[in-house]
Parts: C-alpha cells; sequence; structure tokens
C-alpha cells in the first residue's frame, strides 16, 4: 500500500506551531540557566547530548500523539467503509460529488449523481451518506 501524505488542517498545524515554541522556549531556558553556573565547574558534554536526545525523543512522542495516531485511526475506518460498501449506498466523493452507487468493482466504483452515471476510484470516496436507503449517523 503507497504511503499518502495528507495535507495537515488548521487547528493541527496551530497546535504543531505551539509545541515547536515550546520546545524551543524550554531549550532557551536550559541554556540560560547553564550560561549562569559559575565558570570553574567543568560541562560533561554526554550530559548535554543526553538533553538534546531526549528533546527530539519528546517532540517525536509529541508529533505522534497530536498528528500521526489520529490520521491513522481516520485511515483504518475509511478503508473499513469502503469494504462494508455496496449498490444502494450514497456517498460523497473527495471533489465534492453527492452519488448513489450502482456497482462496485475490483478498484472502481460505477456511480449516479444527477442524470450522469460515472465511474470513479473507491479511494476518491470520502464518506457514506446513507446505507442502503437508511442514513447513517454522522458524528459531525
Amino acid at each position: 500500500m503507497w504511503l499518502r501524505i495528507h495535507r495537515v488542517s488548521g487547528s493541527i498545524y496551530i497546535m504543531m506551531r505551539f509545541f515547536a515554541l515550546f520546545l524551543l522556549l524550554a531549550q532557551q531556558s536550559l541554556m540560560a540557566r547553564d550560561a549562569t553556573t559559575p565558570q570553574n565547574t567543568v560541562q560533561d558534554p554526554v550530559a548535554g547530548m543526553i538533553k538534546s536526545v531526549g528533546l527530539m525523543g519528546v517532540f517525536v512522542v509529541g508529533m505522534w500523539i497530536l498528528l500521526i495516531a489520529p490520521q491513522r485511526k481516520k485511515t483504518k475506518e475509511l478503508a473499513a467503509t469502503l469494504k462494508s460498501l455496496k449498490a444502494g449506498d450514497k456517498v460523497v466523493t473527495n471533489s465534492g460529488i453527492l452519488a448513489v452507487v450502482l456497482s462496485i468493482k475490483d478498484k472502481t466504483l460505477s456511480i449516479r449523481s444527477a442524470d450522469s452515471k460515472l465511474e470513479i476510484l473507491k479511494s476518491s470516496v470520502l464518506e457514506v451518506i446513507e446505507r442502503g436507503g437508511e442514513p447513517s449517523e454522522s458524528k459531525s
């Protein structure tokens, strides 16, 4: 399966910027504290390296929690939805087309929207609005 890169939404972008600012301020405060230590003490280079690696580790874990884990969950939910897709379901495509599924092939769907019949890729389905005539419960 190909790795897909998605655009980052606005709220996640703001959280990323806030998190980066927080890490920058933490690093600056550590550097300021180190600058105020007496000059007669010897700095341990291993401790400085451990601080840097630890800070990077915190950043990676934060990015995982804020970005990667929710996106993987959403991708799994969409894959499950596409597997359970059947004729008669009403769907919305990535381009905003509202349509009814007519038939399903291996990688494509035949859909009807208004007076046109289209064949699209399964991967272009964004969500299922109704399942065979029954309205689905929307979370948003």
